[in-house]
């Protein structure tokens, strides 16, 4: 038995077993319909760019992991729903089969939502079936690929709402997804700095619970005496930084992200306009004021590293912030709230918004862990092809299911992507 599988085989035990999974999985699986309730029909089939997918493609998509992984090679007697399928929303598991084209999603006007939907509740009684009733000799694949499936389809609720985003932020009209008014947030609190002495620590998976491939194994690792800002980066203090002309000044910025700037004429973050003298950017409530005292949001490792570099600071190493989170519950502005935007600090905690509101960049490369082993078979393409040119965030965001975070979850992006809901802290060196 794998490492991954004994974890997933902890956590389902101690949910009761196999009625809790399928509990569990009908709670996930409601939710990522509910989330594309707001929608018209029409929102469900565009693509805006070729990293955002259709939100019907996400209710496809992760009804097909299901299928695949789940169904057919544990399910005696389980039938496809369309053969097709298996093409069209395999998302890059090239060891199974060839993927649809990425950036062609959107071109789809077929299968409707409502044949997507159709799809998704043949999958949902076959998985039903199945989790009934599983076969002893499968019991321990099927609840781990099965958890595995669930945080996976949580992945994509939150991509899905960086995508309707997007989607809603391209259109003129400027649609909000939801009317919910965002409150006006308090003051921000001045930041204080949390110390730590340098020393060699642990950090990654401990093995109880679940956990993706590539936060394992625990292991050792040195840190250097720094201290961590006690919260993110404001709007207010981003503006300073624009304002100081950040945005036309090469010595903050990393060559490939001075590059970027130039070629993409970026003067803010994503969704910013300037409209009758302030600015304003677009939300999930569609076009509002900026909130100086909110965490800033919508920014690149590139952007992140240069405004540090303004400040005459640097971003956190993931080492560094795991250490910070690892102390605290994993507690804070997720998706769960019903928030439409990340908030601002209460300056109730001594690191305040270490999870939740916004994912926050690290300066470190995302690669694997000293005794990394992937997953056996087209799962091991999960997580451990991309180890490259990418870099890691911590944290979640209010797109992040609250119960799809943890002090050592490791999401990662390239360094000029900006549509996720991306932030900073600060840290520096003692």
């Amino acid at each position: 038995m794998s490492a991954t599988t004994k974890a997933v085989n902890d956590v389902v035990a101690d949910q009761g077993g196999a009625g809790a999974l399928l509990q569990r999985f009908r709670h996930v699986r409601t939710r990522s319909e509910a989330l594309c309730q707001p929608l018209a029909v029409e929102d469900h089939c565009i693509q805006t760019m070729a990293d955002v997918s259709p939100p019907k493609w996400h209710l496809a998509h992760t009804s097909w992991f299901f299928e695949q992984f789940v169904l057919l090679p544990y399910l005696a007697g389980y039938r496809e729903c369309h053969r097709q399928y298996d093409y069209l929303f395999n998302s890059y598991y090239e060891t199974h089969g060839r993927p649809f084209p990425r950036p062609q999603r959107g071109l789809l006007s077929r299968p409707t939502v409502d044949e997507v939907l159709r799809y998704r509740a043949h999958v949902d009684a076959a998985m039903a079936q199945l989790l009934g009733c599983v076969p002893a000799e499968h019991t321990s694949p099927v609840r781990a690929r099965t958890e595995l499936g669930l945080h996976h389809e949580q992945q994509h609720q939150e991509l899905m709402l960086t995508d309707i985003k997007h989607i809603f932020a391209f259109n003129p009209l400027r649609p909000a997804y939801r009317t919910d008014v965002l409150p006006r947030q308090p003051e921000a609190p001045a930041i204080d700095w949390i110390e730590r002495a340098a020393g060699t620590v642990e950090i990654g998976h401990r093995g109880t619970g679940f956990a993706f491939d590539n936060e394992r194994p625990r292991h050792r690792t040195y840190v250097h005496a720094h201290a961590l800002a006690s919260r993110p980066v404001t709007n207010g203090e981003y503006l300073e930084f624009m304002e100081a002309g950040g945005y036309r000044r090469p010595e903050y910025w990393l060559s490939e992200g001075w590059s970027t700037v130039r070629a993409q004429g970026w003067e803010a973050p994503l969704y910013w306009e300037r409209e009758e003298g302030r600015w304003h950017h677009m939300t999930l409530a569609g076009f509002q004021p900026v909130d100086e005292h909110a965490a800033v949001c919508h920014v690149s490792l590139y952007e992140a590293a240069a405004f540090a570099a303004w400040a005459g600071k640097r971003l956190p190493t993931e080492a560094e912030w795991e250490l910070a989170a690892a102390g605290q519950p994993s507690e804070g502005n997720f998706a769960d709230r019903g928030a439409l935007h990340p908030g601002g600090a209460d300056g109730q905690a001594p690191l305040a918004q270490l999870y939740g509101d916004v994912w926050e960049w690290t300066a470190s490369p995302y690669g694997p862990y000293p005794g990394f082993r992937p997953l056996q078979g087209t799962l091991g393409e999960y997580n451990g092809k991309f180890m490259s040119s990418q870099m890691v965030l911590r944290g979640g965001s209010i797109a992040t299911p609250a119960d799809h975070m943890r002090a050592t979850y490791r999401n990662f992006f390239y360094p000029a992507d900006r549509w996720q809901f991306s932030g900073i802290r600060l840290a520096e060196d003692r």
